[in-house]
């Protein structure tokens, strides 16, 4: 049963805050002046959310502009940036991969800031829409300036913006859940991941052509554009979702001691195998689209072009889903209980098989074949089964790991991880280049280097999960009033 909280209060607007209503509107109940309009806790109730089809929508708008935006960006680098003059200034292969990974690097290194305004200061409400404002406008300085300039420009504002509010959305979707319907979290957020897919694999088909048929306005501006539908409809939303008060200056204590020194030190371990992961995953924006630059593209009666293979992930991703959640995870359970960090294991170690698929692929491209770009799809199913066991799985441990008050935050330093991750490999691209452009990891080794990296990861990370002790929680339900309840139930009889 639905609630309707919103029926019985009316809304009152801050005097000092008419400038921005949107940001700082506030509203009360009618039962006291001194209550917040918006619910700041979850109600007892059996059902989804009101909040979440909000979020789960505003996150495919939010991805398929993230994800437009990143899928051309090396293509872009090599073969359509400019310098003031408009003359071509085109970057090498190596200097692209590891600007790309930069990229990456500061994008997840940037939820840290996000988590502490949002936990200790405004909410994640608050936090989320104003940050998104910051992203639209990195979308549109891409979009007008083909530049150095305006790359870096653009960049950052993305970072700044994509990374703030990437902890606070994942740990609003928790918010909305109490202990009655916690049961559905695993659910929601396979959906959450779902449509942060959907929107990639539609941006990710898309953007490509949009560069190559329109330039690089129209390929940057789209996806600007859809940021900035995704930001209106989560303001659409502001009166279904539960709004988590900001925990002050007690978060950041919390953080340094008891139950928060606690979660940081165990959770903090995990997050460093689960680096190495993403120090790998992330490559399909570098490597593997080079790698596809000299494969036949040709796949179901189409030449494909090398940036649009990446939409292979996300429309494996949205089959795998539920092919894992109804099929192959009871399967495995028949054998052994399946816990989140069995997942995890389980999923590194399909990742290095991944890898070593694309380093066979690329000693056949050394020893002078081209061999079908049907070998890198192949290797992209077994990397989308290894994120659906990783990074689904870490999203929700991550959340139910973290104390009531530190949400954002420990989802920062899970996001830190994918930073961590790109940081390596950004570094790794930076030092294996010879002053006679050449490199170290040349060819096939490159991929092997990755893969025995991973495989090592993998080994290591059983003895870990073993000795792994955390604590779960779960935000409390607020009671409800005699009153709330017979308009509830009123309004639900009508």
């Amino acid at each position: 049963m639905h609630l309707p909280w919103a029926s019985i209060a009316f809304r009152q607007k801050l005097p000092h805050n008419r400038i921005f209503p949107i940001l700082f509107e506030t509203e009360v109940t009618l039962t006291s002046m001194s209550e917040p309009k918006f619910l700041t806790a979850p109600l007892p109730s059996t059902h989804m959310p009101k909040g979440i089809p909000y979020i789960v929508g505003n996150e495919a708008a939010e991805r398929f502009s993230f994800y437009g935006m990143k899928a051309i960006l090396f293509v872009f680098m090599t073969k359509y940036l400019v310098d003031a003059t408009g003359a071509d200034a085109f970057m090498s292969s190596a200097e692209a991969r590891t600007n790309v990974h930069l990229f990456v690097f500061f994008t997840y290194f940037f939820p840290i800031l996000g988590a502490i305004i949002s936990d200790a200061f405004f909410g994640k409400y608050r936090t989320i829409l104003a940050l998104s404002i910051v992203y639209c406008l990195g979308h549109f300085a891409l979009a007008l300036d083909e530049t150095r300039l305006g790359l870096l420009v653009g960049l950052g504002l993305i970072a700044v913006g994509s990374g703030g509010i990437k902890p606070c959305v994942s740990a609003h979707v928790g918010d909305q859940f109490g202990k009655s319907n916690q049961h559905l979290l695993s659910k929601v957020f396979s959906g959450f991941y779902f449509a942060i897919n959907l929107g990639a694999f539609v941006s990710t088909m898309l953007t490509p052509i949009l560069l190559d048929e329109y330039g690089p306005a129209v390929a940057f501006g789209v996806p600007g554009v859809l940021m900035f539908i995704a930001t209106v409809m989560f303001w659409m939303g502001r009166h279904e979702f539960i709004h988590i008060p900001a925990g002050g200056m007690k978060t950041v204590r919390e953080a340094f001691s008891g139950d928060g020194i606690q979660a940081i030190k165990h959770l903090g371990l995990l997050y460093l195998f689960v680096a190495v992961f993403w120090s790998l995953f992330d490559q399909t924006a570098s490597a593997w689209v080079e790698q596809a630059t000299k494969m036949d593209l040709t796949f179901m009666g189409r030449t494909w072009k090398p940036s649009q293979i990446q939409a292979a992930n996300p429309v494996m991703i949205l089959a795998f889903i539920p092919l894992f959640s109804y099929v192959v995870y009871p399967w495995i359970n028949k054998f052994f209980p399946l816990t989140p960090l069995r997942k995890v294991s389980i999923g590194f170690f399909i990742t290095a098989v991944a890898f070593s698929i694309s380093a066979w692929i690329e000693m056949q491209i050394t020893a002078g074949g081209t061999p079908n770009i049907i070998w890198q799809i192949l290797a992209y199913a077994v990397l989308t089964s290894a994120e659906i066991m990783v990074s689904i799985t870490c999203l929700e441990f991550s959340y139910t790991q973290s104390p009531k008050t530190m949400k954002s935050f420990i989802m920062s330093l899970y996001l830190l991880s994918v930073a961590v991750g790109n940081g390596f490999t950004a570094g790794v691209n930076y030092f294996i280049q010879n002053e006679d452009g050449t490199s170290k990891l040349a060819g096939a080794s490159y991929y092997w280097f990755f893969t025995g990296l991973m495989f090592v990861t993998a080994v290591l990370f059983i003895f870990v999960a073993k000795t792994y002790k955390g604590k779960t929680y779960i935000h409390e339900e607020e009671e409800l009033t005699d009153e709330i309840k017979s308009e509830a139930a009123a309004e639900f009889e009508a």
